[in-house]
């Protein structure tokens, strides 16, 4: 388990596993009143947090489910990425994507936060296409295994 520094300049309470196999948190948003959204737009939503991250971590901010699935919002550059050098207030960007305006609440969760390792890449550049290795997929791709 690695450790993350966080200020919690809202309200609300800190994000929290729901489970013990869970892994994501709830971000809840640091709002003084309900905002709307209106169908097809989108709003930045802050939640009152700063986060300091281990140098191999990215934290990413991902849709609720429930929200997707009963009202149409989610997270517009899901996942969006919080990389480990920022210090600027965690925000979510929302997206009504139903035919219905909805109200967002304040302490409402809002999207889920995932603390995830990652691989810097040391890219190497080849001058022909026939520098990459063949594989039996090959270039196929877009539907290329079937429906089935």
């Amino acid at each position: 388990m690695s450790t993350v520094k966080i200020y919690n300049r809202s309200g609300n309470e800190l994000p929290a596993y729901a489970s013990e196999s869970a892994a994501g948190m709830d971000l809840r948003a640091d709002l003084k009143e309900p905002v709307v959204l209106q169908p097809l737009e989108r709003k930045l939503i802050p939640t009152g947090l700063f986060i300091e991250l281990p140098r191999d971590c990215e934290a990413q901010v991902r849709p609720r489910s429930g929200l997707a699935l009963k009202h149409g919002i989610t997270v517009l550059n899901s996942p969006g990425t919080i990389d480990a050098d920022y210090r600027g207030e965690v925000c979510v960007i929302l997206v009504n994507l139903s035919q219905e305006a909805f109200e967002i609440q304040p302490g409402e969760r809002i999207a889920q936060m995932v603390i995830a390792k990652f691989l810097q890449a040391d890219l190497q550049e080849v001058k022909d296409l026939s520098d990459l290795s063949d594989t039996e997929r090959g270039a196929g791709g877009f539907g290329h295994s079937g429906k089935k």
